[in-house]
């Protein structure tokens, strides 16, 4: 799905007169994805230099483009700052990585728990992408 197509489906819905929030259509997910230590060596953003000259791990360029090309969004979510995001895009596209978006800012320290009114999955990334697979754990939620 190009970024255009994503654009349009992600803004201006209307019902009933009134904006509302957009909901993705079945089996379209929005993938949300790390950059250091996740696709790329984990990079501290004190060593900015370090950013324009690693080298990708083949198997996640290899998982988000097949993503991508399924029709899932591509939203890179990284603690990069602002001031990292030229360098990050060049090397994005160097590398030729398909994606939608990128969410400059994360919190840095991990141990994330988000809250959020849309269902959120997590995956924690633990050195291979792959395709997922469905898996029981236990997790904690707010009481019904």
């Amino acid at each position: 799905m190009k970024k255009e197509e994503v654009e349009k489906m992600l803004h201006d819905k209307v019902e009933k007169g009134e904006h509302v929030s957009p909901i993705l259509p079945e089996g379209i997910k929005n993938y949300l994805i790390d950059i250091d230590g996740t696709i790329t060596d984990d990079i501290p953003n004190e060593e900015p230099e370090r950013m324009a000259t690693c080298e990708p791990f083949p198997d996640a360029l290899k998982t988000l483009n097949k993503w991508y090309d399924e029709g899932h969004i591509i939203c890179f979510f990284t603690s990069r700052t602002e001031a990292h995001r030229e360098v990050t895009e060049n090397w994005l596209n160097k590398h030729g990585f398909k994606y939608h978006t990128m969410l400059m800012g994360k919190p840095r320290g991990g141990n994330y728990h988000w809250v959020d009114n849309h269902l959120v999955r997590a995956t924690r990334y633990k050195g291979r992408f792959t395709d997922l697979v469905e898996k029981e754990v236990t997790i904690e939620v707010f009481e019904d």
